[in-house]
């Protein structure tokens, strides 16, 4: 499993998030068709080879005809509804963008689908939230982690008039997070985009100990002399120590989580089971539904929903408002995740794709997506079991040969013309380990 750690010594924001991407390997092409898949014309990106106190970064920024000046809430859930991107980049960029209207919305006293999101609510803000989610997903950063954040000093010029930096609303985001102030003399470091992406991004403070694999530098849009503005990011592998033993192991990396449960016995159960779904493609990392006994001998279900620490707010707002309960128990654990890669495999002519999970032994085990073997045993007339053991045996063939970007594909059965490409999984298997804008002008970014 890799890991992204963020190291925002100069502060961050999104356009500086999206150039350390692309330093760490994200295709540069991907970026640029990033505007078409979020149905935005007419706009130019441009990604070039800068510097900052002499250390080479790269700088994203993007060519935009004349837009409105900011949206509202449901304008900029409704472009990233109808993206291209994938169910869970979608969930998460919402929320991004939900929690700075909500902040808003709280420092002016108004809902926060009435806030008119300047800056945050422009294109280049949009594609750097999307952009940024979408982008870790691509490199592979299952888990994202944020070491201490530097603020900045000073005051700032809002549409509100001159504010205090960090900006109220921007240190709002940042609850929870490490930050300091400074360095002196840098103005604004932190913008509400990229104080945001911490919030939906982050599950805490760095692990002790970490492999790194590439690093990469985004810059800002401030050229200090004698530093360097920029945002570094770490792609790394997870290590942990083993009790008593001090040594590395390989088999797996411990994370918090954050579990919500309820107890409900009036709800009828086909929409709580699409309360559940709706909590899947929210981000949850697992929902499961149990029968319980309630007072008076009532039976009821008990939801168990497994998120990460930086989602648990919205989750368990989602929780409440999309079932009958009155309250929510919430309790931090910590899971132990095994390594796990997807691959794709070819059988009878479709494409079906595979997990694969190393055991703490060496050993592997393959799961066949249960949709795609369905899928196929339709389109061929098979049997669902017949198709599962075709993808094992393909399954244990591939396991054998390192893999090759993404999506490695091993063929059995018939050949014939393959499915296209699917977008990465959601993992809902079941792991229980128990396991917006201040309205100012940013010349950081």
């Amino acid at each position: 499993m890799t890991i992204g750690i963020l190291d925002p010594f100069s502060g961050i924001a999104g356009d500086m998030t999206l150039g350390a991407l692309i330093d760490c390997g994200l295709d540069p092409d991907w970026l640029r068709a990033l505007p078409a898949r979020l149905g935005l014309d007419g706009i130019g990106v441009q990604i070039r080879d800068v510097t900052r106190g002499q250390l080479a970064c790269k700088k994203v920024d993007f060519d935009i005809p004349a837009q409105p000046h900011g949206r509202h809430l449901g304008e900029i859930r409704s472009i990233v509804a109808r993206s291209q991107a994938p169910p869970a980049v979608r969930a998460r960029a919402d929320a991004a963008f939900l929690a700075i209207a909500t902040v808003e919305g709280a420092m002016h006293g108004v809902r926060p689908e009435l806030v008119h999101l300047h800056e945050v609510g422009a294109v280049d803000a949009i594609l750097d939230v999307v952009g940024s989610i979408w982008g870790f997903a691509v490199l592979g950063a299952e888990t994202v982690y944020c070491g201490p954040i530097a603020l900045g000093d000073g005051t700032v010029e809002a549409a509100h008039g001159t504010l205090p930096v960090p900006a109220p609303a921007t240190l709002k985001l940042l609850e929870g997070q490490v930050v300091h102030p400074g360095p002196v003399g840098s103005g604004e470091l932190v913008t509400p985009t990229g104080a945001a992406l911490v919030r939906v991004l982050s599950v805490g403070q760095p692990p002790d100990g970490y492999i790194p694999r590439r690093s990469g530098l985004g810059a800002g849009t401030k050229d200090f002399r004698g530093r360097a503005n920029a945002l570094r990011l770490i792609l790394a592998d997870p290590v942990v120590a083993v009790a008593g033993v001090g040594a590395s192991d390989a088999g797996g990396t411990h994370e918090p989580v954050m579990v919500l449960i309820a107890d409900i016995d009036d709800m009828v159960p086909e929409y709580l089971a699409a309360a559940a779904d709706a909590l899947r493609i929210a981000g949850a990392l697992d929902v499961v539904l149990l029968a319980t006994t309630m007072k008076k001998g009532r039976i009821g279900t008990r939801i168990e929903v497994l998120g990460r620490p930086a989602d648990a707010d919205r989750l368990e707002l989602l929780l409440l408002t999309s079932t009958t309960t009155i309250g929510v128990r919430r309790q931090q654990l910590v899971r132990r995740v095994l390594p796990r890669h997807h691959r794709s495999v070819t059988v009878l002519g479709h494409r079906i794709a595979v997990k694969e999970t190393t055991l703490p032994n060496g050993e592997t085990r393959a799961k066949p997506e249960f949709d795609d073997v369905l899928r196929v045993a339709e389109a061929t007339g098979r049997p669902a079991g017949d198709i599962f053991a075709l993808t094992a045996e393909a399954a244990h063939t591939a396991r054998h040969e390192p893999p090759a970007g993404h999506a490695d594909r091993v063929t059995t059965g018939a050949s014939g013309p393959e499915h296209a490409d699917r977008d990465k999984r959601s993992d809902h298997s079941h792991d229980h380990s128990h396991d917006h804008d201040h309205g100012h002008e940013h010349d950081h970014s």
